[in-house]
């Protein structure tokens, strides 16, 4: 009984009601169907009166979900062309090999993953006999994300293709000798296959959407069209899980991404067991990406379900289907017609009804083997939609049979994940399931074969024709022959040699100053693709926004508050800026497309990414380890750098540990510069290096760290010092001697020491210089060490070198040699950072580092807590000193109290 006081839902809403009795018509009619047909079928009107409302154009809110059925019924799918008796046999040679390799790995202990590819096998095949555009045709071709898990499939591919031999399978993962595999798409160990890693989950997702993105950057900027590029992502339904995989689905409605399609394998189980046990993670993505403002597909039942929706008179089947959590339905994967009987029909008397209709043999063929995502017919049908939808992205959300051909040990045992071979019985099963002619007698002792029709066979001729006309072999990795770059002007680097006379300038705003200068070049400018996650104006960076402009696809459709300033912030189509908003994750993502179009597009792309480095590589190391199996290209700027640069932020903002991250990353040369000539001798270096003329042997797919800080300073002229370039660049040069910095050290053999600093502590080394010489008679001389890990790494490579007969001086030695005195190397970093070359020193070591977390004060009090400040490296050098006998033990208790210590 209604209560009378209650609040009716009109009166919730603000909108006047122009019409009370037609709307009262409307719910009674609603009531009437409810009472009458239950409310499932209100709920289906209602469904289909949205549906048609939204295709009128009546603007109503997005349903977040559908019935658990397909989305493109069996009658509306278009028939598939080619030949799907081939392809059948095709895919049926690809899943054989790739569980044949996997196993015959297994014997060595190296691993490998059967049951995903066997659930996924007809979403790629799918995709490679008809939709993936190779890139020997028009264009770049399409993009590829493959599931990590999924590789040995592709594997299988490119060995019927062809592209791969029996001895490149038997050496799936096992690299070190040559012709081996890596365990998943890793393009920096197998270059001319893999185009992107994908097997760090959750990365996969968001890099492609971000490539999406940039494909349209490159097209509204006219570097190059990419109109006809599409971006496929394959992903699990349980790499969902990761914030990452949905992080930036909104940036891909927002910007209408219809470029790309998720096509996600709900197979319903992830690495331990089902992915949403007690509930149906097909109907949670579907609300996300619906919600998102995505393009819906679902794939999930197969043709032998069409005669039980043909029976499901009262829609008690598509009841029970939205109720059954996803646990439950992998155990009908698993047990008999009987079971399936009682637990799943005979919960409903009309499905009980419609139960007695249907054989042991129908019910098994249904709840065991039909799911969308094996049927070429039906992926075809989906993928056909995603690419004829505009204005949005698609997801397409394919249900398989997690281990599905690889027999009953197999499909969907919470296990399967890490089941890494099948028994000889059992390739002997999936063989007669496969239909395909390989003999007993070719399981010699008790290994399994490769299987091949033969190079000239129908099979291969049919493969190798279809991606012939879908512009030649995918996946492939391709570096277009591209011209190195023309080294710009000499004249915006040169112009910081001479310092910033009285005016004290931050490194961050040298590197801002810099860019400035190289955006303007006529060759090179344009190239630049400038990448800050919302903190523009932090960095200095605002003067960039009129002349460059900020990148929308929709250009500015509002006129900006600040449209009468010198400096207002303008968005165009056509703009340079990718100012991401508060996302350092999809900066990252930015950076990686960027990086990599000179192999992706044929187009070399100069980006460079600032941000806090505190929440650089603490952040996204991970994107960066990707970055580098990428063989990406550009800089990497980590701004407020050091512990105690940045005042007032505290413990969240204070970087003292970045340098330590980046040094694990072989593709990252980390710099932290101390002055502007340094700033602009190592991004010269950078441009070459990457960009330009490559010496002999050398790698230019790397990427470039420099740490900035946001300290204004005084920039000195580039002193006139033999190798200062060298040094600069490979990471350490005297910047003065006690006697040219123009101090009076008195006595002729005065004590002497050499400080070593590198970045913001470079100042308060020359500091306690003048404190040593003025108040106790040391004679120092200052080193800048612009990188303490490139260092190490030449001093690892000499070590290598004497170990293969070869006689080698690392450059920290040969630079050091001779120096006089201790050494003493402080930065505004923890102590690991300047010790990582403390061993190839021969001279004796000490350090100081700014170790701990920390805090919010001043610079100076900061620095004097972590006892980095000039009078704290004046106390340190003197007990140095005087441990070697070279002051008195005295003057080390006496700086102490002097100072404050």
């Amino acid at each position: 009984m209604t209560d009378p006081n209650a609040i009716q839902p009109s009166e919730l809403d603000q909108l006047p009601d122009r019409d009370p009795e037609e709307t009262a018509e409307w719910r009674a009619s609603l009531d009437a169907v409810a009472q009458a047909a239950g409310p499932h079928r209100a709920a289906y009107l209602m469904r289909r009166t949205l549906e048609s409302a939204e295709g009128a154009g009546v603007v109503l809110p997005k349903l977040l979900e559908t019935d658990y059925v397909n989305t493109i019924p069996t009658a509306a799918e278009p028939a598939v062309p080619g030949d799907e008796a081939m392809e059948a046999r095709i895919t049926a040679w690809n899943r054989w090999n790739a569980a044949a390799m996997v196993t015959r790995g297994s014997k060595y202990g190296v691993g490998g993953h059967i049951a995903t590819f066997a659930s996924a096998a007809w979403l790629y095949e799918t995709g490679f006999n008809h939709f993936f555009k190779g890139k020997e045709g028009d264009g770049s071709g399409d993009q590829l994300y493959i599931q990590g898990h999924a590789s040995p499939g592709i594997y299988a591919r490119a060995f019927l293709d062809g592209r791969l031999t029996e001895t490149h399978l038997d050496n799936f993962r096992q690299e070190s000798g040559g012709n081996g595999l890596p365990s998943y798409p890793h393009p920096r160990r197998l270059p001319w296959l893999w185009e992107f890693p994908t097997v760090s989950m959750g990365l996969g997702p968001l890099s492609a959407i971000y490539q999406a993105r940039f494909n349209r950057y490159l097209t509204n900027r006219g570097i190059k069209d990419l109109s006809s590029s599409h971006v496929w992502a394959f992903l699990g339904d349980g790499e969902m899980d990761e914030p990452e995989s949905t992080a930036a689905l909104a940036l891909a409605a927002r910007e209408e991404l219809d470029n790309l399609t998720f096509v996600i394998n709900c197979n319903l189980q992830r690495l331990d067991g089902p992915v949403r046990a007690n509930f149906k993670i097909v109907q949670e993505l579907e609300a996300q990406f619906r919600g998102a403002g995505w393009n819906v597909v679902k794939t999930l039942w197969g043709t032998a379900w069409d005669e039980l929706f043909a029976l499901d008179t009262t829609g008690a089947l598509v009841r029970r289907l939205r109720q059954v959590p996803d646990a439950q339905v992998q155990t009908y994967q698993t047990r008999d017609a009987a079971y399936i009987r009682e637990n799943f029909f005979g919960s409903d008397p009309a499905l009980v009804e419609m139960a007695k209709l249907l054989s042991d043999d129908k019910i098994l063929e249904c709840f065991r083997l039909s799911r969308g995502g094996h049927e070429a017919r039906k992926v075809y049908a989906a993928y056909r939609a995603a690419l004829s939808h505009k204005g949005a992205p698609t997801v397409i959300l394919a249900q398989t049979v997690k281990g599905h051909t690889l027999g009953e040990g197999f499909a969907s045992k919470n296990a399967n994940h890490q089941m890494k071979k099948l028994s000889v019985d059992e390739f002997k099963v999936m063989r007669d399931l496969l239909d395909l002619p390989i003999k007993d007698s070719d399981f010699t002792d008790g290994q399994v074969p490769y299987g091949h029709p033969g190079a000239g066979s129908a099979e291969v001729r049919y493969l190798q024709e279809r991606r012939a006309a879908l512009g030649g072999p995918a996946p492939a990795r391709r570096v277009h022959p591209v011209a190195p770059l023309p080294a710009p002007a000499e004249k915006a680097f040169a112009s910081f040699d001479k310092g910033s006379g009285s005016q004290n300038v931050a490194t961050t705003m040298a590197f801002v100053r810099l860019v400035k200068d190289l955006v303007r070049d006529k060759e090179t400018g344009k190239r630049w693709v400038p990448i800050v996650p919302d903190e523009a104006r932090t960095f200095g960076m605002e003067s960039l926004f009129p002349s460059l402009g900020i990148y929308s696809p929709k250009g500015q459709t509002y006129e900006p508050v600040d449209r009468d300033q010198l400096m207002y912030y303008k968005e165009a189509k056509n703009g340079q800026i990718l100012n991401e908003g508060i996302t350092e994750a999809g900066s990252m993502a930015d950076f990686i497309a960027a990086s990599t179009a000179y192999s992706t597009h044929g187009e070399a792309m100069i980006p460079f990414y600032i941000f806090y480095s505190m929440f650089g590589w603490q952040r996204t190391a991970d994107q960066m380890w990707q970055l580098g199996d990428q063989l990406g290209r550009g800089f990497l700027v980590g701004a407020t750098a050091g512990r105690t640069t940045l005042t007032g932020e505290g413990l969240q903002h204070a970087d003292g540990h970045s340098p330590v991250i980046a040094a694990t990353n072989p593709a990252a040369l980390t710099y932290d510069p101390a002055f502007a000539y340094e700033v602009a001798a190592i991004v010269k270096e950078g441009l070459r290096r990457m960009y330009g003329e490559a010496a002999p042997g050398e790698d230019q797919d790397v990427f470039y760290y420099l740490t900035v800080y946001n300290e204004p300073m005084p920039q000195p002229a580039k002193p006139s010092v033999p190798g200062i370039d060298e040094g600069i660049v490979k990471g350490l040069y005297r910047f003065n001697t006690a006697e040219t910095a123009g101090l009076d050290v008195a006595a002729a053999n005065a004590p002497r020491i050499q400080l070593l600093g590198s970045g913001t502590a470079i100042h308060w080394a020359l500091k306690a210089q003048k404190l040593l010489a003025e108040e106790w008679g040391v004679a120092a001389d200052v080193w800048s060490a612009t990188s303490w890990t490139e260092l190490r790494r030449d001093a690892l490579e000499a070590d290598a070198a004497l170990l293969r007969g070869e006689e080698r001086v690392p450059f920290v030695r040969q630079a050091l040699q001779g120096a006089e005195g201790p050494v003493l190397a402080v930065s505004d970093y923890m102590r690991q950072v300047p010790d990582q070359i403390a061993q190839w020193v021969e001279q004796d070591w000490s350090s100081l580092g700014a170790d701990g977390f920390g805090l919010s004060d001043t610079r100076d009090a900061a620095r004097r807590h972590f006892g980095v400040d000039a009078e704290s490296i004046v106390v340190a050098a003197l007990a140095q000193l005087a441990r070697r006998g070279e002051v008195k033990a005295t003057a080390v208790k006496e700086a102490r109290a002097k100072y404050g210590l």
